[in-house]
């Protein structure tokens, strides 16, 4: 949406290059310009901060197509020396000349520019608890005529698997540098966006507020992945285990081990169950999988050797790529 400041800021200016600059490069000056002039790197400095606000602008009017349009337009009519006149004057007011481009022509979201790159520059990847830095708003406009609808701000957060399956309250960095307090619902996944409603910047003209979108990346766990609400482990078993048969330990995410019985002649691959044991969530719970992987030993002393040559001779004479064999002549 057209802005009446427009006339009154060079954003090409503000960031240094020509009017005819192409988008990659304009997106290559201010992704330099952001690095110099962000808060992140500028240490409460009030100047440096104000123009970092400054040439957020001008990218944002810049970088979105239609604006830019606008925006050119808008500087052109004042470069040819434009006046505008009082209300009730001959020839029209400042309003009728905005009115050309479509009050507002956003829906709620707006347009969004290209700013995710330049935050995941600056996003924290900290803390136990999870860590986030905000990014630029999204906001747009409820309708012609309406209230604008304040924007929306984006914020990232970087959380330790546990802390994703069972959830919790965690604390962010707001724009003002005040900490915030973000709710974790148990079972979030990686790359899962959580929207605080009217949570965002306020309507400059008493519309309803925007919201904060959180966008959360979980770290791998060693041992554990997620497969749904169900958590995966692959755990090892000797050969004798396989063949005879055994009681086994097995580990939990964040509990004590649980026994499971393998029964004789179980291969690799087969999964065992422990129910319950998996991510519990409002829309259900969970099992903990845990598949049996035969672990072949690397080092064998002579009489174990002898023993195992002694049950080659013994075990049956069954080929066990026999099926496989069969399937690929299919």
């Amino acid at each position: 949406m057209a802005s009446q400041d427009w006339f009154d800021k060079d954003f090409y200016k503000t960031l240094g290059v020509s009017k005819d600059i192409t988008d990659a490069e304009l997106k290559k000056t201010y992704r330099k310009l952001a690095r110099t002039y962000h808060p992140d790197q500028t240490q409460g400095d009030a100047k440096k901060e104000a123009k970092f606000k400054e040439i957020s602008e001008a990218y944002s009017v810049l970088s979105d197509k239609e604006q830019r349009e606008e925006y050119d337009q808008i500087r052109a009519m004042g470069a040819g020396n434009a006046r505008f006149q009082a209300p009730g004057s001959a020839g029209g007011g400042f309003e009728d000349v905005f009115s050309r481009f479509g009050q507002g022509r956003g829906a709620p979201g707006g347009q969004q520019a290209d700013f995710d790159d330049l935050f995941a520059m600056f996003g924290q990847q900290g803390g136990g608890f999870g860590s986030g830095r905000f990014g630029q708003s999204t906001g747009g406009f409820r309708g012609n005529g309406g209230p604008q609808r304040g924007a929306d701000v984006t914020a990232r957060t970087t959380l330790d698997f546990q802390t994703a399956v069972r959830g919790e309250t965690i604390s962010l960095a707001g724009e003002d540098g005040k900490p915030f307090k973000v709710k974790i619902p148990a079972g979030v996944a990686d790359g899962q966006k959580i929207r605080l409603r009217g949570r965002g910047r306020r309507s400059p003209d008493g519309g309803e507020s925007g919201d904060i979108v959180v966008s959360v990346s979980v770290r791998p766990h060693p041992v554990f992945t997620r497969d749904g609400l169900n958590l995966r482990v692959t755990v090892p078993v000797t050969f004798t285990e396989a063949a005879l048969g055994a009681t086994i330990e097995v580990p939990t995410l964040g509990g004590e081990p649980v026994k499971l019985r393998v029964a004789p002649g179980t291969p690799s691959g087969r999964v065992l169950r422990v129910k319950g044991r998996g991510v519990e969530t409002s829309k259900g719970t969970g099992d903990l999988l845990a598949e049996v992987q035969v672990a072949v030993p690397s080092h064998l002393d002579d009489a174990a050797r002898a023993a195992l040559e002694r049950f080659h001779e013994l075990e049956p004479a069954e080929n066990p790529r026999a099926d496989l064999m069969a399937k690929a002549r299919e």
